[in-house]
């Protein structure tokens, strides 16, 4: 429940009244995958960075902090807390991180104090809680990425909103039922297979998997024997998943294929092989990289080269020499032709800590300095790519932390007296369960895979890449580590590139949430409800039935009479009888009055 609703809620005296019971449901997220949850807030970009915004900053990190600890009361993990403060801040929203994980430590501790059943009794190790934003890794939002996952998120036109779907392209030899959206997600076996597999590889196991899949439903394979009764009942039997199967293949055969012809048309080969060595800052022989200024001006005037990434390997050239004199930031916008407009995105980067232009007579290096430091010189691996060397920032902190040589400087602990002890080796062994039982670290050689296993969150505000995604599944599967990645939202390279741009836009134009009208309950419901108006007042006060009496008493008295010589003479009642006689001594009493006074007159006027 929003802050502001909560209190509303606390405040109501009618609340308090209807209310008889309330409990706290932490369901403000939304899973994407098994490790991987969204907040769906693509406003949580401009919010962070565009300087319009500040005063905007913290309600929206004490709500960003209030669903992180949903995250994990539902983990059920009261983790020990890690945040990136960067070496050198040159950028105001260097502190957001700082801030962010001081506002979840808070609510953990506040939940802590209130439900004393949390965190439940568990034998795993305490979990860690990673807080960084996007400007730790600005690299990864612009590099092409070429596993399955990542590469069609950049290259096709995927639409995604609850839930994500892929519209095949329709070819000429083929006119398929398959002509509409198809959803691909965590019930599709094969995605979840084969997400994180590089494409090179992905062909020759899509169709070894399929090869297998035939062999498993013998019963559909074409065979000149003729068909008995018991092979179509074992058909139909098997029809459903079948069909479900050959869907699912003929999906993701068609988008491999798809993906693979736009690799081809936009010539990513050649890009991608200089945007390697900018990113990791050693060529394909892990040696220092030559001429690289003259490739990225070849392919800025190769007409083949499509504008967007044009614009991405600007950029990138641009964080590889960390900074660039403003007259030769002129000449590679020349040389690309882009327009304008994609000027802004460049110098916009300064709001997420990139130096983006230098002095002539600058000190610093001309090459930026890594944080994580550079990868060592060493023969390429046959299994590795040599348009996959780069990794992103998120994996070489996650694998430093497990070893225990995470710098605590560019990662300190909110609480750096009581978790810097077991943080920094890496193997927590602080558990919900008794001291007693536990088994002592001199006792353990290295992680089995029957023991449980440390959870670690990762929180990228700002939007997290697949590339960081499948980082993390990787980590976890070769250090035997749960690794979770939240965010606020998942970026491609076009939405990063846009919403860089936006960061100079008037914030009237974004149409923040922040700045549209809040919604409203209807107004009947916080109406208090009105006593019933009493009945309405007569005008003439109600007669007693005096007619309807009388009519009865004559009726009661007509019965009563007997006929006298044939004829029935009415006999009054003795009501009426005795009225009758007061009437008759009333008038005698007059007359003997009239005399009195005519007596009296005779005398006096004789008088």
């Amino acid at each position: 429940l929003p802050l502001d609703l909560q209190n509303r809620l606390d405040r109501s005296s009618m609340a308090k009244q209807q209310i008889v019971n309330a409990s706290v449901l932490n369901v403000d997220y939304y899973p994407r995958e098994s490790h991987l949850i969204t907040l769906r807030d693509p406003w949580s970009f401009p919010t962070l960075f565009h300087p319009a915004c500040n005063h905007l900053v913290r309600q929206y990190m004490e709500e960003l902090a209030q669903k992180i600890v949903s995250i994990c009361v539902s983990l059920g993990e009261y983790p020990t807390i890690r945040y990136y403060h960067p070496r050198k801040p040159s950028h105001e929203a260097s502190i957001l991180c700082s801030h962010l994980a001081r506002f979840v430590q808070t609510q953990l501790d506040q939940y802590a104090k209130y439900n004393t059943d949390f965190p439940p009794a568990s034998s795993r190790p305490r979990g860690l809680l990673i807080i960084a934003d996007r400007s730790l890794d600005l690299f990864a939002p612009l590099l092409h990425e070429f596993t399955y996952q990542a590469m069609v998120h950049d290259l096709l036109p995927l639409t995604e909103g609850d839930k994500l779907y892929y519209r095949p392209t329709a070819r000429q030899a083929e006119k398929t039922e398959s002509d509409k959206d198809q959803e691909i997600g965590e019930k599709d076996s094969i995605w979840v297979k084969f997400r994180h597999l590089h494409m090179k590889d992905l062909l020759d196991e899509l169709v070894k998997d399929f090869n297998a899949f035939k062999a498993q439903n013998p019963q559909f394979a074409d065979s000149e024997n003729q068909a008995t009764i018991n092979s179509i009942k074992d058909m139909l039997a098997g029809l459903p998943k079948f069909q479900q199967g050959k869907e699912a293949y003929s999906l993701h055969l068609s988008m491999t294929q798809d993906a693979m012809n736009v690799f081809q048309e936009r010539r990513l080969a050649d890009i991608a092989s200089v945007e390697q060595s900018l990113a990791t800052g050693l060529d394909e022989d892990y040696k220092k990289p030559k001429n690289l200024a003259d490739q990225v001006v070849r392919l800025l005037d190769d007409d083949a080269i499509q504008f967007p990434d044009r614009l991405r390997l600007i950029i990138q050239y641009l964080l590889y020499r960390d900074g660039l004199l403003t007259t030769d930031i002129q000449k590679l916008l020349a040389h690309a032709r882009l327009p304008a407009q994609d000027s802004e995105v460049i110098y916009n980067l300064e709001l997420l800590g990139a130096h983006v232009t230098r002095a002539l007579k600058d000190s610093r290096p001309v090459v930026a300095q890594y944080p994580f430091g550079k990868r060592e010189a060493q023969a390429p691996s046959s299994n590795e790519s040599g348009l996959s060397r780069f990794e992103p920032a998120l994996k070489v902190v996650l694998e430093e932390h497990c070893r225990g040589a995470l710098d605590e400087t560019i990662f300190p602990f909110t609480k750096p007296h009581l978790d810097a002890a077991e943080g920094l080796t890496g193997q927590e062994n602080v558990s919900q369960a008794s001291l007693r039982s536990a088994k002592p670290t001199w006792a353990r050689t290295r992680p089995s895979t029957l023991e449980p296993r440390q959870r670690i969150l990762v929180f990228m505000a700002g939007g997290a890449t697949f590339s960081e995604s499948r980082a993390c599944y990787e980590v976890s599967q070769s250090l035997n580590k749960d690794i979770y990645l939240a965010t606020t939202h998942m970026l491609t390279p076009s939405l990063y590139l846009r919403q860089v741009g936006d960061l100079s836009v008037d914030r009237r134009r974004l149409n923040l949430p922040a700045d549209r009208p809040k919604p409203r309950a209807p107004d009947h419901l916080f109406e208090k409800e009105m006593p019933a108006p009493p009945p309405p007042a007569s005008s003439h006060k109600p007669q007693p039935p005096v007619e309807s009496m009388q009519q009865m008493r004559m009726r009661d008295d007509s019965a009563h009479q007997k006929p006298v010589n044939g004829i029935l003479h009415h006999q009054p009642s003795p009501s009426q009888s005795a009225s009758s006689a007061g009437g008759n001594l009333l008038k005698d009493r007059d007359k003997e009055g009239d005399k009195k006074k005519r007596k009296h007159n005779f005398f006096s006027s004789k008088k």
